[in-house]
Parts: structure tokens; C-alpha cells; sequence
């Protein structure tokens, strides 16, 4: 099965991270935080599976389309 690799829909920084590799998570389950112009947008799962890989840290900046997290569905 191909990962589903959830990207960044926009710049800002990493508040938390709540999912760690190994993880089984579900469809719409918060995976983490990015601060974005003082906003907290929360970034969910778009589909249920296993975290194969974390890519962020709290504190890291990332840019639109940066990896944060792949997910094996299933």
C-alpha cells in the first residue's frame, strides 16, 4: 500500500506534535499544531492508518507543502 504523506497547507510553526511513529490513528484524529499570524490551525488525519514517519518537531518552521507526517492506510 502506497503512505499517504500529509503535507502543509500553510507556513507557520510547529505549537505540538500528537502522534509519534508506530501510532494507529483514525480518519479526522489531530495529528498536530501549526501557529500561523497567531492562529492555531489544526492539521488532521485524512485517512486511518499507521504513522510510519514524523517529520516535524515543536518549534520547527515549515513552508506551504512541507512533509509532516506519512500515514500507511489500512
Amino acid at each position: 500500500m502506497a503512505a499517504e504523506i500529509v503535507t502543509s497547507p500553510l507556513p507557520g510553526k510547529i505549537v505540538n506534535v500528537n502522534v509519534s511513529q508506530g501510532q494507529t490513528v483514525k480518519e479526522g484524529e489531530l495529528l498536530l499544531t501549526i501557529e500561523a499570524m497567531k492562529m492555531e490551525n489544526e492539521i488532521v488525519a485524512p485517512v486511518s492508518g499507521t504513522v510510519l514517519e514524523v517529520s516535524v518537531t515543536p518549534e520547527a518552521t515549515v513552508q506551504i507543502g512541507d512533509a509532516l507526517v506519512s500515514i500507511e492506510e489500512g
